[in-house]
């Protein structure tokens, strides 16, 4: 063995990129509806809505995750269920995903053995197959997840329908993902229930289609922010949005790390991303699904996102380049 040889033994160059498919995608079950997975050229799956919901997301190692802070499995975790979330929030059920990924030659296979493995479990989870993809040679670990789901026969919830007198309401954690980030960027690994919430999320994805089928007229997930991504659907609807403080849920954990931290919880619940809840708006006359809770209402037309009635100052969520 040369010693070329000897030092890509166990990195994705010593496996080789059919290898290295191969290994990821041998012994796994699929749903019913992956009719072909992966293994050709395409895959194939059943649209038995004869539409398709589809969203993509990209996850670059440094900014998005560090291998430091999470788990292979983890960021394999999280890559799938921030996009199934998306598709949750369409009011949609998730089907499939494919997976895009580089990442330098001198990888551990195994890295690429645990993210395949948690993104695999986390499809499952979703009643979903990891259907195909792509491997690519990089000089950083990136992984690209593009999702797809099935409507079920019911229009897309948009971004676009909430009209004034409608309530907000949302399913899912707020904040806690937040405060994980600021626990990992103190230091500390621990609560770890709070930590792990932001390795990886566990959004609710039934919550998404109860929601739909349940009369909601515009819906997100909270990836960036819970007032940046009203102010999404405030923008798209040409309405105002105001949440009331006392209607939002504060854990005592996350109480606990803002104390030991320094910071406010509330200020992670308004503006922490990554919990991926869904935030959707409801006639007044709606019944919410199980797991939905009201924190505030649609007002009148073009005033923006609000407070308790006041204006928020400081930075409502992330934005890229920004």
């Amino acid at each position: 063995m040369s010693s070329n040889q000897a030092s890509d033994a166990g990195t994705v160059a010593g496996m080789g990129e059919f290898g290295l498919i191969r290994a990821v995608t041998a012994n796994r079950s699929q749903p019913p509806g992956t009719l072909l997975g992966p293994g050709d050229d395409a895959a194939v799956v059943a649209a038995p809505d004869r539409r398709v919901v589809a969203t993509t997301d990209v996850l670059v190692q440094g900014v998005h995750f560090r291998l430091d802070w999470s788990t292979p499995d983890q960021v394999g975790r999280k890559a799938v269920a921030e996009n199934f979330a998306d598709v949750a929030a369409m009011g949609a059920v998730p089907t499939a995903v494919l997976v895009g990924l580089a990442c330098p030659p001198d990888t551990p296979a195994s890295v690429v053995s645990e993210l395949t493995d948690g993104m695999w479990a986390e499809a499952q989870r979703a009643g979903a197959g990891v259907v195909g993809g792509d491997m690519v040679r990089a000089d950083q670990l990136v992984v690209s997840i593009t999702a797809l789901g099935d409507l079920q026969g019911r229009a897309p919830v948009t971004r676009s329908g909430a009209r004034p007198g409608d309530i907000v309401a949302v399913s899912g954690r707020l904040g806690w993902a937040a405060a994980g980030l600021a626990t990992l960027g103190r230091g500390f690994r621990s609560p770890v229930a709070v930590v792990n919430a932001q390795r990886a999320p566990e959004p609710d994805y039934p919550a998404g289609p109860a929601a739909a089928r349940a009369g909601a007229t515009a819906m997100i997930d909270v990836s960036d922010g819970l007032l940046a991504d009203l102010g999404h659907i405030a923008e798209a609807s040409g309405v105002g949005i105001d949440v009331r403080t006392e209607q939002l849920e504060i854990d005592r954990k996350l109480v606990d790390v803002g104390t030991a931290l320094g910071a406010d919880p509330l200020t992670w619940v308004l503006t922490g991303g990554e919990d991926h809840a869904l935030v959707a708006t409801f006639p007044s006359f709606a019944d919410l699904p199980a797991g939905w809770r009201r924190i505030g209402a649609v007002t009148v037309a073009d005033s923006g996102v609000t407070v308790d009635g006041e204006q928020y100052h400081g930075e409502t969520g992330w934005e890229h380049w920004r």
